[in-house]
């Protein structure tokens, strides 16, 4: 196999090819996969995130693992982990940092908020109120806060994985559309099968998942050059089309208020291509964009009033779009 650049493939360096990708993905997985008992899809899925540089949207409910997923995959990158519990009583300030008047000095110290880290765990962000929500929208889009006039460059890498609670709607603020957008992918863990839970009993019936200890697989150094390998994965021009496709169709649907953006096109590109890294690929097949165009695009998709009324909802809807776009004859030469 020839990696991405062309070149023949040699060992297990992760710095160029798309087996080296592949082999570092196996290795954060299995790492992972230590305290988080299945959901390979999710694990997969957080890693396309973190390889396009994009942020993760966890929908499930309480008790499945998403707090321990978030933590165990930083320290399986040797990255720094911080989590702020949102509230509605929480400020922005509380988020980004304060400038602090020191006396000794006659000078304001800026302290910096847990956003200033490089894995951050938003938990329960709708249960803040969408002033401070907002205070993550430049963190997450431009990889920088601005607190008095004075903006800050945040550390690389720079990931967000948020939790949702669907069940609890009380003293919640649902997320505006443009937070939404801000979210490469959604997620969804689920309930385990009845064999993982069986192994989850036994595996930490003495021990937490989070005592656990996990040691680094990739180095920062690392993955910064897997990053940069994935964007390299050719896409060819009828995948290319294809995909816009599937987004201008949901532009045009009549069931659909708002269709993807462009935002949107570009994340389903990039994590196409990081998929196809993981799997060892130096190129993109039809299946990376069927099998992300869900959890892409169907949290940034509002359905209209007569799609909801017939309980119509946008990942159904996406995947009748998806099903009525002709899928092109892919070559691999």
């Amino acid at each position: 196999m020839s990696d991405v650049a062309g070149a023949p493939v040699r060992g297990n360096s992760p710095h160029s090819s798309g087996e080296s990708v592949k082999d570092a993905a196996a290795r954060i997985r299995a790492n992972v996969q230590k305290v988080v008992v299945g959901k390979g899809d999710a694990v997969d899925l957080a890693l396309v995130a973190l390889l396009c540089h994009g942020h993760v949207l966890i929908e499930d409910v309480p008790g499945i693992g998403k707090t321990t997923l978030a933590k165990a995959l930083a320290r399986s990158i040797d990255c720094e982990f911080r989590r702020i519990q949102f509230t509605p009583d929480l400020m922005p300030a509380d988020i980004l940092g304060v400038n602090v008047f020191n006396m000794k000095s006659s000078e304001f110290e800026f302290r910096s908020g847990p956003v200033f880290t490089q894995v951050l765990l938003a938990d329960e962000l709708n249960r803040a109120t969408p002033r401070t929500q907002s205070a993550l929208l430049e963190a997450m889009q431009e990889r920088q806060a601005t607190i008095d006039g004075r903006t800050r460059a945040l550390p690389e890498p720079f990931l967000v994985l948020a939790t949702l609670n669907p069940i609890e709607m009380e003293g919640t603020f649902p997320l505006p559309e443009g937070q939404l957008d801000r979210f490469m992918l959604r997620v969804r863990l689920g309930y385990p099968t009845h064999s993982e839970e069986s192994e989850i009993l036994m595996r930490f019936q003495h021990v937490a998942p989070g005592a656990l200890p996990l040691n680094p697989v990739v180095t920062t150094t690392q993955l910064a050059a897997l990053q940069e390998a994935v964007t390299q994965v050719r896409v060819d021009d009828t995948l290319r089309d294809y995909l816009l496709h599937i987004a201008e169709q949901t532009r045009k649907s009549d069931e659909l208020e708002l269709g993807a953006s462009p935002r949107a096109s570009l994340a389903l590109f990039k994590g196409s291509q990081a998929l196809a890294a993981i799997s060892g690929r130096s190129y993109v097949l039809p299946d990376d964009i069927k099998r992300l165009a869900g959890p892409v695009l169907a949290h940034r998709l509002i359905p209209g009033s007569q799609a909801r009324l017939r309980g119509r909802r946008p990942a159904q809807i996406l995947e009748d779009i998806v099903r009525g776009v002709p899928v092109p004859i892919q070559r691999q030469g």
